[in-house]
């Protein structure tokens, strides 16, 4: 019974270029002397390093843990000794350095322990867990931590697991020669997910142009005996992405603010299958992959490469021509152009095209947009570029999300058809980029407001608690200070009669006065202190004076007598206690 096949709005139909690629079977790779092993090959977090310098790896070990949920391990491809940890270049468009794991191969190749599970026997998070530490990612080029994609929504029940085999892109034939030999493990894989996600049906999705792809999943699923239906779709760019085939498949649109699992509906690409079954039943993690090496090239063909080969010597196998002037990672519409050769192979890398001037000709000079619709009618998403790119080059970005920039897949469907030749593409990147650029800084400036507005408070609140210290010391000194007074004068009045005052000692003569008085009343009776004792002196040498001399010194003798400090009015006599020094 064949199935009723639905549609989806746009996509193009560019010239394939993949027969060259599939002559061959796949061939394995050699391991070179030295491996480039970035750890940060997810679309989650980085990886933590958990080897050292020096330190002797097996081929499979664990060298990069899984930071949080949303990441999968790193391990070694070869068996050897850990040369660096250092910045590398990466296989990325910015051609920027990642934090990479260089490792020397021993040639040995050994393997490390290696331990077979059966999934059925094991409660479906520990098999997540599994899938996620043997580095299961999703191999069509998203690279999203598969074992993250296999939670359900609890709330929608599972109906149908899409296995998506179309490979949509020009010059890509790596799942095709997957499917061709190693359909039976596919299939196996399949099985995984499906108990897994619970899913009730199992639907594999293959472009119409793979007819041995077809035929051989068709034989794997009648030798195994499960009922899972292979279907041919039609070609179409870009039959292969996860909203697209979903559509054609089941006949429904996963909007932009859902995600499929709300819909009952999950898709995952073949080589990813494949590699979740090596990681569960042979205890294989992810080490290697199927990469397409094409192009300008004398020997097009499909290689199973151990990640962190550098590029330069995988290159080397399909003996490029002599004017290969760049390379490709990746297809034509959604690849990017390798900023160097130095850069490894990873997870996300299913194709290498060597590119020529005679086979990638320079593009026309951009001309003014001329409003014509067809990127609109070609755009698979329904959106409208031609607004977009307006938006885009005139910085309004604001309006580009309005228009929904966020839900463009970058498919290039809409610079494919351009007449005017614009990159649109390019636009939008830069528009997604300089969005994100400006979330970052926001959420950076609003962090830095909250700490400052967090330490203001907390300045406001310790000076509250100081002020509220203080002010109970201050009310708990004059407490005592009323008690001490209270006391004191109850102890007065059933004292005897003080001492009659001495005119030399006016400080004992009188009650406490304030702290004013007292402080004057001593100052006088410190300067009557020392003119007594200036009287008390006998001038010295003053025998055998003349006349004059005695004149002068009677002088000097009145002219004191005259100071103020002689002639200053008496002082209010204060009491001093018994046992208290009578000097300043």
């Amino acid at each position: 019974m064949l199935r009723r096949l639905f549609n989806f709005k746009g996509g193009v139909k560019p010239q394939t270029y993949k027969a060259p690629s599939v002559q061959a079977p796949i061939g394995l790779a050699p391991v070179p002397s030295r491996l480039f092993v970035p750890l940060h090959q997810n679309i989650g977090g980085v990886p933590n390093p958990l080897v050292e310098v020096g330190e002797q790896v097996l081929k499979g070990q664990l060298i990069g843990g899984a930071d949080g949920w949303v990441s999968a391990a790193v391990h070694a491809p070869t068996s050897g000794v850990v040369l660096a940890i250092e910045k590398h270049v990466a296989a990325h468009p910015s051609g920027l350095p990642t934090l990479t794991v260089v490792i020397e191969a021993d040639g040995r190749d050994q393997w490390m322990t290696r331990t077979p599970v059966d999934h059925r026997s094991l409660a479906p998070e520990r098999v997540r867990e599994i899938l996620r530490d043997a580095g299961v990612v999703g191999l069509g080029g998203a690279v999203f931590p598969s074992h993250a994609k296999l939670t359900a929504a609890k709330a929608v029940a599972m109906d149908e697991l899409v296995i998506n085999g179309a490979e949509c892109e020009p010059f890509m034939t790596c799942d095709d020669l997957l499917m061709r030999e190693r359909a039976e493990e596919i299939v196996r894989g399949s099985t995984i997910f499906r108990d897994l996600l619970g899913a009730r049906r199992v639907l594999i999705g293959i472009e119409d142009n793979k007819p041995e792809a077809v035929a051989a999943m068709q034989e794997a699923v009648r030798r195994l005996a499960v009922d899972y239906e292979v279907v041919a779709v039609p070609t179409r760019y870009p039959a292969g992405g996860a909203k697209q085939l979903i559509r054609v498949l089941t006949g429904k649109e996963v909007p932009a603010s859902k995600r499929s699992t709300e819909l009952g509906v999950q898709c995952f690409n073949v080589a990813t299958v494949y590699t979740a079954y090596r990681a569960l039943a042979h205890g294989e993690p992810v080490i290697s992959r199927i990469v397409t090496l094409t192009g300008n090239v004398l020997q097009p063909r499909n290689w199973e490469v151990r990640l962190g080969t550098p590029l330069r010597d995988f290159a080397a196998l399909g003996q490029p021509k002599a004017d290969t002037s760049n390379y490709l990672m990746g297809g034509p519409m959604m690849g990017f152009e390798v900023p160097s050769l130095d850069a490894p192979v990873v997870k996300a890398t299913n194709c290498l095209i060597a590119g020529s001037p005679a086979l990638f000709p320079p593009s026309p000079p951009e001309m003014p947009c001329i409003r014509c619709g067809a990127c609109a009618d070609a755009c698979p998403h329904e959106l409208q570029p031609f607004e977009l790119y307006w938006f885009s080059r005139a910085r309004n970005f604001g309006k580009t999300q309005e228009y929904h920039i966020f839900d463009c897949i970058e498919c290039g469907c809409c610079s494919y058809v351009c007449p005017s030749h614009i990159p649109l593409v390019q636009y939008f990147r830069f528009a997604k980029s300089e969005i994100w650029a400006r979330e970052r800084e926001k959420n950076a400036a609003d962090a830095a407001k909250a700490r400052f507005e967090l330490r203001n408070a907390r300045d406001e609140r310790e000076k509250a608690e100081k002020a509220e210290r203080l002010a109970k010391a201050a009310a708990a000194r004059t407490a005592e200070k009323k008690a001490a007074a209270a006391e004191a004068g109850a102890a007065g009045a059933d004292a005897p009669p003080s001492r009659p005052a001495s005119p030399a000692d006016p400080v004992a003569a009188a009650p406490a006065l304030d702290a004013e008085a007292i402080k004057k009343a001593t100052i006088v009776a410190a300067m009557e202190r020392a003119r007594a004792q200036r009287a008390a002196v006998q001038p010295r040498n003053t025998d055998q004076l003349t006349a004059e001399q005695q004149k002068e010194v009677a002088a000097v003798e009145a002219r004191r007598a005259a100071s103020p400090a002689e002639t200053a009015p008496p002082a209010q006599p204060v009491v001093v206690r018994e046992g208290e020094p009578d000097q300043p």
